[in-house]
């Protein structure tokens, strides 16, 4: 578990114009903004994209913490020890 914890993921969203560098701990560490999608004028866009990348960064984590976990546990369900 701390191995997949202390992991660092980059994580790009919008086509690429949004990066999200996310750990295991699904704690954000930084989000990278492509100047294109900075428009004063469509803030909108740029919060929905926002929003998407997080989700995206999150899930992503998620499924390859799951993955790894299934691995060490052969898929046996053991609720409240991990």
């Amino acid at each position: 578990q701390e191995d997949l914890d202390a992991r660092e993921y980059d994580i790009k969203a919008g086509g690429g114009v949004v990066t999200v560098k996310i750990n295991g701990k699904l704690e954000i560490k930084n989000i990278e903004l492509d100047e294109d999608i900075v428009d004063p004028d469509d803030i909108e866009t740029l919060e929905d994209t926002l929003v998407a990348a997080v989700n995206e960064a999150i899930k992503k984590v998620e499924d390859i913490n799951g993955e790894a976990m299934n691995k060490i546990t052969g898929n046996i369900s053991m609720p409240g020890l991990f």
